[in-house]
């Protein structure tokens, strides 16, 4: 298949440090390209892949200190998506409602995986305005938010096999990676090691937008205790160093999580998942094989002392089976697969007196491919 696939511009295609949006169309792009698919990625200029890159933007918007407004790049790199339409059978969607009205006209040869959390009471007008768009989720709970909705189906996110390795002998301590933010609740995961006697090691980012948080509460709590290290962003190399070295990955959310990427990148070390009962939590993590959902501190606690009953090769097992980027790419070309079967099927046809009746049968329409030996395609200011 001719495959397109298009990224938000926030981060580059891997981020180099946190970014899970762009670290899965990575993992989606590359599994795609080595299964044989003729496959374009729409991305920062700064993206890395071995599919053709056409160049949205110089670099990724967050590191670029001259923007100020990301949706004017991101409205550019749509344009460039439609003038280029005719050149794929499938375009696949990464950046949330932005491209629905641009490609109303061809909803029927576009997917959509919505990646954020779908509980906000603006989103349910917006998909009931565009019933024919065609979506995927990342887990079933996220599916439910938005009942009737066109949904194809739910994909789990996947990790190449050998991106993360195993590690069945970690150090001491519990670990918490991600963000800095309420709703990931890092000072849950603060009072969980603390009362527990164990330590911990905090990798995360700061966004603007919790800056106040991380100075009034977080930045304060780990200054109080000694055995919390606060390490900062971490890369892809560190982070298998990071999660491989855990006793326990903390997930102690308060929100309705999509899908939380961390916790299969620690199952793929081996590292067991402590995890909040939210969102698509009970989904992802299997209770006493890959980890513990609980409700309550006192509940934490306790999975902590239970720690050493679960078998890390069995965790990296469970990973193994149903959240690798292979599983991950089959599962989209399935969905593919049923778009440009769809776009085959007859469609009955009545004339505008309703005197007549007819059919037809649409037809992907066989463009030529992409030309070029790989290199990336950056966007023309002239036509």
């Amino acid at each position: 298949m001719r495959i397109a696939q298009i990224a938000p511009l926030h981060e580059r295609v891997p981020p180099r440090l946190y970014g899970g949006t762009e670290r899965v169309v990575s993992f989606l792009t590359e599994e795609l390209v080595r299964q044989g698919h003729d496959v374009t990625l729409f991305a920062s200029g700064d993206s890395q892949t071995s599919a053709r890159l056409v160049r949205c933007c110089d670099m990724a918007l967050r590191f670029n200190p001259a923007v100020r407004d990301a949706l004017p790049y991101h409205l550019i790199m749509l344009d460039e998506v439609r003038r280029r339409i005719e050149q794929f059978d499938v375009l696949h969607f990464h950046v949330d409602l932005l491209h629905a009205p641009l490609m109303r006209d061809i909803a029927g040869r576009t997917l959509t995986t919505l990646h954020g959390r779908l509980d906000l009471p603006d989103l349910a007008p917006f998909y009931a305005a565009f019933r024919d768009l065609p979506l995927a989720a990342i887990s079933n709970n996220q599916r439910g938010y938005l009942g009737n909705a066109h949904w194809l189906g739910a994909v789990y996110h996947g990790l190449p096999r050998n991106l993360l390795p195993f590690c069945p002998n970690p150090s001491g301590y519990l670990a918490f990676l991600g963000r800095i933010s309420p709703e990931k609740r890092p000072d849950l995961a603060i009072e969980i090691a603390t009362r527990s006697g164990m330590p911990l090691k905090i990798a995360a980012k700061v966004d603007r937008a919790d800056q106040t948080y991380w100075e009034t509460k977080i930045r304060p709590m780990i200054a109080d205790n000694p055995d919390v290290e606060f390490i900062g962003e971490i890369d892809e190399r560190d982070k298998a160093e990071f999660l491989g070295g855990a006793a326990a990955l903390l997930f102690p959310i308060d929100w309705p999580e999509p899908f939380g990427l961390v916790m299969i990148e620690a199952m793929a070390c081996g590292t067991p998942v402590i995890a909040y009962r939210r969102g698509s939590v009970p989904e992802v993590v299997e209770e006493n094989v890959s980890g513990f959902v609980v409700d309550t501190i006192e509940q934490a606690l306790t999975a902590v002392k239970r720690i050493r009953d679960l078998d890390r090769a069995k965790v990296r097992a469970e990973f193994e089976c149903r959240f690798t980027a292979e599983r991950m790419a089959h599962d989209y070309v399935d969905i593919y697969r049923q778009l440009l079967s769809a776009q085959r099927r007859p469609e009955k046809v009545t004339t505008r007196n309703g005197s007549q009746i007819t059919w037809r049968a649409d037809r992907v329409s066989p463009s030529p491919k992409l030309t070029g030996d790989g290199e990336a395609q950056p966007i023309s200011a002239s036509r």
